[in-house]
């Protein structure tokens, strides 16, 4: 996935800089995984890093910019779209790698990390935004496959279902704070795949299928 939000002035680099900026972003992860975004400073990713902290602020100027940067990172490893042979099947594999994803501490923090830098950010909010929209887009192809298959009613919307696939997963994770199990994720793929056979993300009165 292509999805490169960045703080502005962290152009892509290459050689020395590239392993500046590799360092840096090693060190903000491991901060955030050891402290959250609370703890989160410049100074304290200086120090990790042995980055000079005027290169910090020159290239990403706060906290935030350094967030939206590894989320870029986030977004460049994509999930992988399941092709079961079924539609009941594909949801439920894609809300497992799902909660899969966001049980490892290095993705969980981050997210916490984003999701606060948001209130503060638009950069981050909208980098975290894009993320999520373009991720949806592309396990959209599930619910693509179904209508060809009969399972679905034409017209359902896919982008709709797949944020019901995730909803509960996320709620889970950065709301009422809870572990990110395998269960979660079978009663989130099972309430999504109930909800669009009924026609619920069919805009209309279109009929279901046959």
């Amino acid at each position: 996935m292509d999805v490169e939000p960045r703080a502005a002035g962290a152009a892509r680099p290459g050689g020395r800089t590239a392993r500046t900026r590799a360092a840096v972003l090693a060190a903000a992860q491991e901060e955030l995984e050891a402290a959250g975004y609370a703890g989160l400073t410049m100074e304290k990713v200086a120090e990790r890093s042995g980055v000079h902290l005027a290169t910090l602020y020159r290239r990403w100027r706060t906290v935030e910019g350094l967030v939206v940067d590894l989320l870029g990172e986030l977004g460049r490893s994509e999930i992988p779209i399941p092709d079961t042979g079924s539609f009941k099947g594909d949801l439920r594999a894609l809300a497992l790698e799902i909660a899969a994803l966001y049980r490892q501490p290095r993705a969980r923090a981050l997210v916490e990390g984003v999701v606060a830098a948001a209130v503060r950010s638009p950069e981050a909010s909208t980098a975290w935004a894009t993320v999520i929209a373009e991720r949806n887009r592309l396990a959209s192809r599930i619910v693509e496959r179904a209508i060809g298959r009969g399972e679905l009613p034409p017209g359902t919307d896919g982008i709709a279902v797949i944020s019901a696939v995730g909803a509960p997963i996320y709620y889970r994770l950065l709301v009422a704070r809870g572990p990110v199990d395998d269960e979660v994720a079978e009663i989130a793929a099972a309430a999504a795949h109930a909800a669009a056979l009924s026609g619920a993300f069919t805009p209309g009165d279109s009929p279901g299928p046959s």
